[in-house]
């Protein structure tokens, strides 16, 4: 422990996700100790993504704007929808440069231990976007656990008694993994996913 402010900035630093207290202390020393890091310019910046940074009113990706840039794209494909968890979910699809439809952020993944449900999700929403009939596939794009597993399989559902083609990504072995350190799950999508070789 240590006094005062020191260990308040580390006890703030310990609360962001995926911050444990060593990682806490190392940060705050990194920031005591070199000289030339603007803490000043990391203030405002974190005071400015509250006031400036938005959630899209269509998709619920983050956006500067009122609507995100993704759905101002008239070069998108507005007939397929990939529906994700998070935004960030939306940024790994984007770096893979091949999906040129439009996204539906959820907002997070249905969890009954942790207090989320449907009605806590963009679920909604994405429902008022389909409703026109102009949309003709939506891709279920969840994390492969259970929590992803349930809330693609309330959505499959949901979505059956419309006249829309609804897909998951497939999953499976990773590149450069090895058999020996695949889960069960990970392990029988893989047999269920192979493709015949040509």
């Amino acid at each position: 422990m240590y006094e005062g402010i020191v260990q308040d900035l580390i006890d703030e630093l310990g609360k962001l996700p995926g911050v444990g207290p060593k990682s806490a202390q190392r940060i705050a020393f990194y920031i005591l100790q070199t000289k030339n890091f603007d803490v000043t310019k990391l203030a405002h910046t974190l005071l400015d993504i509250r006031d400036k940074v938005k959630f899209c009113e269509v998709c619920g990706n983050v956006s500067s704007e009122i609507t995100c840039s993704i759905c101002r794209d008239s070069r998108r494909d507005p007939t397929l929808i990939c529906v994700v968890e998070e935004a960030k979910d939306v940024v790994a699809i984007e770096r893979t440069r091949e999906f040129k439809g439009l996204y539906h952020v959820l907002g997070g993944a249905i969890s009954p231990i942790d207090g989320v449900g449907p009605e806590q999700l963009r679920i909604r929403e994405l429902m008022t976007r389909l409703a026109d009939g102009s949309v003709v596939e939506v891709i279920l794009a969840m994390d492969p656990n259970l929590e992803g597993e349930a809330t693609a399989t309330y959505l499959s559902r949901l979505l059956s008694s419309m006249q829309i083609s609804v897909s998951r990504l497939a999953s499976g072995l990773p590149v450069g993994g090895d058999l020996e350190y695949a889960d069960e799950v990970t392990l029988g999508r893989a047999f269920e996913g192979r493709r015949v070789v040509q």
